[in-house]
Parts: C-alpha cells; sequence; structure tokens
C-alpha cells in the first residue's frame, strides 16, 4: 500500500469516526432536551348541575385546576369531590374545550375514575381527575382548556 493511500485510509475512518461521535452526541443532547422540556397549564372547571370542590364538606370550590409543571411521559393527579346540587338522582359526565393551541389534545389526555354510578340529591362523591402527557409531545410549550363536568337527572 502506498503511503498515500494510508493517509487517505487513516483520513476515512478518522472522519468516520468523528461522525460517529458527534451523531451520538447530537442525539444525547436531542434527547436530554426532550426530556427536560416542561409543560404547565390551569384548566377553568365548569358546571352544570354539580359543584365541584377541593374537599368533601363543599366549602371550597374549584373554579380551575392548576396543573402545576408536567413533563413529557408523565402525568398528574388532582381530587376533587362532587356533589349533585340538583333534587333527583343523576350521573355525571366530563368534557374537554376550548384547547389552545387546538391541536393540543393530540397530546395531553384528560380521563378520571368515575364509574357512571348514581348520585344521590346532596351526595358527595370523590374523584380522581389524571391529566396525562404524550412522551413524544412536539411544538407544545404551554397550553389550556375547560373541563365541563355535567349532570343529567333522572
Amino acid at each position: 500500500m502506498k503511503r498515500s493511500e494510508a493517509i487517505v485510509i487513516s483520513a476515512a475512518l478518522t472522519l468516520a469516526v468523528y461522525t460517529s461521535v458527534l451523531s451520538i452526541l447530537v442525539i444525547q443532547a436531542l434527547s436530554s432536551a426532550q426530556a427536560n422540556r416542561t409543560f404547565s397549564n390551569t384548566g377553568t372547571v365548569r358546571t352544570i348541575g354539580v359543584g365541584v370542590y377541593r374537599d368533601n364538606e363543599c366549602t371550597d370550590p374549584v373554579p380551575s385546576i392548576g396543573w402545576g409543571t408536567l413533563e413529557p411521559g408523565s402525568s398528574r393527579d388532582v381530587t376533587v369531590y362532587i356533589r349533585n346540587e340538583g333534587s333527583s338522582v343523576s350521573t355525571i359526565s366530563m368534557n374537554t374545550s376550548n384547547w389552545n393551541p387546538l391541536n393540543a389534545w393530540e397530546y395531553i389526555a384528560l380521563s378520571w375514575d368515575y364509574a357512571g354510578q348514581q348520585i344521590n340529591p346532596d351526595e358527595v362523591i370523590q374523584v380522581t381527575l389524571t391529566l396525562s402527557i404524550h412522551p413524544h409531545i412536539e411544538g407544545i410549550t404551554n397550553f389550556s382548556f375547560d373541563i365541563t363536568i355535567t349532570a343529567f337527572f333522572e
């Protein structure tokens, strides 16, 4: 092998190693940036026929829920107490609306542990709301939405 061929091969190997190391460092930096991205939100709570409270004595109404700062792939639980404020037995439903940005619902989910049981007038039930952030959320740093809890009277 000629000296010039050896230099070219050595330079090519050095360039390949350098490129591989640089690629690994870039991937680690991007992964780190993704893992450290945080999201914050406060959701407005609207009710129809029920009251939503922070305590089981129903003395501290919940006009909004501060979910705090969340990481991609994480979730946060908030316990609320829901009282049937109508005069007959009801069941309840929960919906979200007014997502900002509009596509936030694709990466963020709100669920609850309410099992569809009937709620008597003035009865209070404990419900856990869970906000979950998709691990691959993109393009969203802040978000907001409204929560509506509605009673259906029988």
